[in-house]
């Protein structure tokens, strides 16, 4: 049987292992906390029963699974695995490191994937006397729900390493979508305005109840501020700043003042039991004017993605729908809204623009290119 090692323990760690044991593999798992080790096959356990309960898995099933899980002391343990995602925490030397000492008791042919979701997956495989063998295997949360993992090649990486994570992640009854090593790959880079353009409708005066319920009227499943709220707004902030930093401090990638309130003032969202969206609103008149204004904005950075090389405007809409259950991708926005419609809202919203946001509007190349 195919073995898949998963270093770190925590909700995405646990989630990647059970992804692969769920798909017939036997996962070495191992997390430098022994609490995570220890408590792992019971939190696994915990996962499984309510999937038994609903009558979506046989008890047989479940014990059949928790029995591919192999919890190891360490990652010295992993030299039989022909594949190891590390899952730990998002520190550039902390997941270096580990790969350097992963790469010392894995098999010459063995890949190394990091799930990382905001480092640059070529700077971590600086770490390594075999880059080739490093890739980005970039799973979304929770794992065993989410169908997308976004697969991140670096400038060194082999076709070899490229196929076995492909292979595997693909039999675990994942949908691969290729990514460029750029800050936020497809998903998060492309999903910025979402947030970005509503935090900005929000310092103009605009509530976050009735921005949300505008774009739930135009078919989305959740609103930009009440996914903040689920995600954590401490979680949000942290991604949005590592994206703002890697692209340079650009205004598209602009940390608002409100987002940093709300973390200083502990409305973190679910988890602190208040946040941005503390009740449901109604859709404004101007619904339509807002819907509008933030999808010009996502087909935009799309586009700005797109000229940067190393991606399909294929894979973008398949990635941003299956990730964030979009109603529709952001190239298919452009196609809908037209070009010359889109290139007018964002050069109407570049001309009022305030000062620190001058320039966040300028239209990708695509935008150029007819009406």
């Amino acid at each position: 049987m195919t073995m898949v090692g998963v270093v770190g323990l925590g909700t995405m760690g646990l989630g990647i292992a059970q992804v692969f044991a769920q798909a017939g593999a036997v996962v070495l798992a191992t997390d430098a906390v022994e609490a995570a080790r220890e408590g792992a096959r019971d939190r696994l356990a915990g996962a499984l029963d309510g999937r038994v309960k609903a009558g979506k898995m046989t008890a047989e099933e479940r014990d059949a699974i928790l029995g591919r899980l192999v919890v190891v002391e360490g990652p010295a343990s992993m030299g039989a695995a022909e594949l190891v995602v590390e899952a730990v925490v998002e520190d550039l030397s902390v997941k270096r490191a580990l790969l350097a000492a992963l790469e010392e008791v894995v098999a010459p042919g063995a890949v190394l994937a990091t799930n990382t979701s905001s480092l640059s997956v070529a700077r971590i495989a600086e770490g390594v006397r075999h880059p080739e063998r490093v890739v980005g295997l970039h799973f979304f949360n929770p794992a065993p729900v989410q169908r997308l993992v976004e697969l991140v090649r670096h400038g060194g990486t082999s076709e070899a390493a490229l196929a076995v994570a492909r292979r595997l992640a693909e039999a675990a009854g994942k949908v691969v979508v290729e990514a460029p090593d750029t800050p936020g790959f497809i998903v998060n880079r492309c999903a910025r305005p979402f947030y970005g353009e509503a935090l900005a409708l929000l310092e103009e005066g605009r509530t976050a109840a009735e921005i949300d319920a505008a774009v739930m009227a135009a078919g989305y499943r959740i609103g930009p501020f009440a996914l903040i709220d689920l995600i954590g707004a401490d979680v949000h902030l942290a991604a949005t700043r590592a994206v703002w930093e890697g692209m340079g401090r650009h205004p598209r990638y602009r940390v608002f003042a409100a987002l940093e309130a709300q973390v200083a003032s502990g409305a973190l969202g679910r988890k602190a039991g208040r946040g941005f969206v503390t009740a449901a609103g109604e859709a404004p008149g101007d619904a339509g004017t807002i819907v509008e204004r933030i999808e010009a904005t996502l087909a935009n950075e799309a586009g700005w993605l797109l000229s940067e090389g190393s991606v399909t405007t294929e894979a973008v809409d398949a990635a941003t729908r299956l990730a964030l259950s979009w109603p529709r991708g952001p190239f298919e926005m452009l196609a809908a809204r037209g070009r010359g419609a889109v290139r007018a809202r964002l050069e109407a919203l570049e001309a009022r623009a305030p000062a620190h946001l001058r320039g966040r509007y300028a239209p990708a190349p695509i935008l150029m290119e007819g009406a």
